[in-house]
């Protein structure tokens, strides 16, 4: 028995060592550009935000990171909350996180890791979703993005940014502070970077500038919803569904103008996460599809682009 207790408590200690040494990657902000190990890091990415919502759609998307890498992109973002018509529920409604959305995140993390990519990792999404529980309060999600940023602090995963709210719904919808939300993760690990995605100007607190935020002096920019206009009105959903419509379908203007807005950010040196029916619908089509017609469908013509141009700050040569 006493053999068996020392073999018990060894392996404890093995895996606990390993769990501290999981993430050899880190994400930083220095003055208006984001950095992983020490080197300028553009943010090329992909938002794959339902990426959650089964083992299938979890490993589907890992099997992906090669390919997309391939063609330059360095970034995905996964939602623990939401997101449309995906409705993870990844927060239980004492905002403890569901275990098991945790290790499916765990593994895409970890996976980004091995590849010297980034995860943006979404907490609430509070519009369109039934993944958000109406009874939280503000101590609610605040706890909720703590837990968050606890649990990736204690994994040591720090090829990571948070984004506590999707484009301020629940700060618009419940009246939630960002702020509030930014201070309560960086009282359990300051050095996790998190940033504001609501309309104005980021609070003091905010490492990084997102997608509906102003883009403030002193702060990175990161397009982390990158689309072209009134993509996510009608083109994309019908009041009668409660799924996507068009997925992966796109017309030679549209294209044209995700290209232009995609060009415009990344010789600007600000980070874009390019978003899509086609990477977030219900399934997920893991796999790039084609160039967009209604015969083709996908989004190969972005990677070919992005690929084309050369973007990228020479990630493969980071080192862990």
């Amino acid at each position: 028995m006493l053999k068996i207790m020392r073999s018990l408590i060894l392996a404890i200690v093995f895996f606990a060592h390993c769990g501290s040494l999981s993430a050899g990657n880190v994400l930083s902000v220095k003055g208006q550009k984001t950095y992983l190990n020490d080197k300028e890091f553009l943010v090329i990415g992909l938002r794959c935000s339902n990426a959650l919502i089964s083992d299938a759609t979890t490993d589907g998307l890992i099997a992906y990171l090669d390919l997309y890498k391939s063609y330059g992109v360095n970034t995905i973002s996964v939602f623990f909350m939401g997101s449309r018509f995906g409705d993870v529920k990844g927060y239980r409604e004492d905002s403890s996180l569901e275990p098991v959305y945790l290790e499916r995140m765990a593994k895409i993390i970890q996976a980004c890791d091995d590849r010297n990519m980034v995860v943006l990792v979404g907490c609430l999404y509070w519009g369109g979703s039934d993944g958000k529980w109406e009874s939280w309060k503000q101590e609610d999600a605040e706890r909720a993005v703590s837990n968050t940023v606890k649990w990736l602090s204690e994994n040591n995963y720090r090829n990571v940014l948070v984004d506590p709210d999707n484009e301020g719904m629940a700060q618009k919808k419940a009246g939630f502070s960002i702020q509030n939300m930014i201070s309560a993760g960086k009282r359990v690990d300051p050095t996790i970077m998190i940033g504001y995605n609501a309309k104005g100007s980021p609070p003091p607190n905010a490492d990084l500038a997102l997608h509906f935020s102003d883009n403030k002096e002193g702060l990175p920019y990161i397009e982390s919803e990158g689309t072209m206009t009134d993509y996510w009105g009608a083109y994309s959903k019908e009041k009668v569904l409660y799924e996507y419509i068009n997925v992966g379908v796109y017309t030679e203007g549209k294209k044209t103008e995700q290209i232009k807005n995609t060009a415009t950010h990344l010789k600007q040196d600000s980070g874009y996460i390019f978003a899509s029916t086609w990477l977030q619908n219900v399934p997920p089509n893991n796999h790039p599809g084609g160039d967009g017609s209604l015969c083709d469908p996908g989004i190969q013509w972005w990677l070919d682009y992005i690929k084309e141009e050369g973007f990228s700050h020479g990630d493969d040569s980071l080192s862990k």
